[in-house]
């Protein structure tokens, strides 16, 4: 079998908005670095995602320095920011899915911001670093934690399995559509199904659950345009207990910087 070698890195640190490609990346007990540390809720502190509010793929998230900087794609002139470690003292709990969680607030006039561009109300909360969201105890192996991400520190995809997808659309579709952490190439499609423990740099990672896609994978990343692929197509191949599956939830052991162009070390198979 041809090696495995990571390809990209990508961090998404508001949850649902754009993500940022890095060349390299400290991998933490959360998860990499700023990813999904902030999150856009409610007034009852409950996420907010583009899955109902398809209009947040148009907001582009950057590290500058010590300043987070949101900006809008199609009009540079919107937009905010404000430094990586401001926080209000206005601490809430929120929610994602089944989790309660704790949230600070950044800022009475960030949230302001982004209640504009809502046209509701919403706060733009970070994940304090006291809190413990814990992973699912059916999957986790020593008490893992996690951001803001949907259930687990990292995901990760195989560039086959896109390039196999895309060989089956009329359009194809671009990575960013599927959020991950992690890609790489070598491997058939769909490799990141069996992996069942790798190290990259020593960091340890442990293949724990396939991810299951939802609409947000048909939301167009440039324009914020829902349509219906790639899931219809996904749902003809890639349906598992009712579930369409892309990718691969890890969990992983120790800390360590992972960088684009390291081989993934495969050391069990499931």
């Amino acid at each position: 079998m041809n090696k495995l070698y990571l390809s990209s890195l990508h961090i998404y640190p508001i949850k649902s908005l754009g993500g940022i490609s890095l060349p390299e990346s400290k991998i933490e007990d959360r998860g990499l670095a700023y990813d999904r540390r902030w999150m856009l809720v409610d007034s009852d502190g409950t996420f907010i995602t583009q899955r109902k509010h398809h209009q947040l793929a148009l907001l582009q998230v950057a590290i500058e320095g010590e300043q987070l900087i949101v900006s809008h794609k199609n009009d540079p002139d919107i937009k905010i920011s404000f430094s990586l470690t401001e926080v209000s003292t206005t601490e809430i709990a929120v929610s994602v899915w089944d989790d309660i969680s704790n949230g600070v607030e950044v800022n009475e006039h960030v949230s302001a911001w982004f209640s504009n561009f809502m046209n509701m109300e919403v706060k733009l909360v970070k994940m304090p670093m006291k809190a413990e969201r814990k992973v699912d105890p059916k999957y986790a192996m020593q008490g893992e934690i996690v951001s803001f991400a949907d259930g687990y520190p990292c995901l990760i995809i195989g560039q086959s399995s896109l390039d196999n997808l895309n060989q089956k659309l009329e359009e194809t579709v671009n990575m960013d559509r599927f959020r991950p952490n992690l890609v790489f190439t070598g491997g058939d499609a769909h490799i990141e199904d069996s992996i069942k423990t790798f190290t990259i740099n020593n960091v340890e990672f442990h293949g724990v659950k396939p991810c299951a896609r939802c609409v947000l994978i048909t939301i167009d990343q440039i324009t914020g345009i829902k349509g219906i692929e790639p899931l219809k197509t996904l749902a003809n191949y890639r349906k598992q207990n009712n579930k369409i599956m892309f990718g691969q939830n890890l969990i992983h052991k120790g800390e360590g910087i992972i960088k684009v162009g390291d081989e993934l070390i495969i050391q069990d198979w499931k």
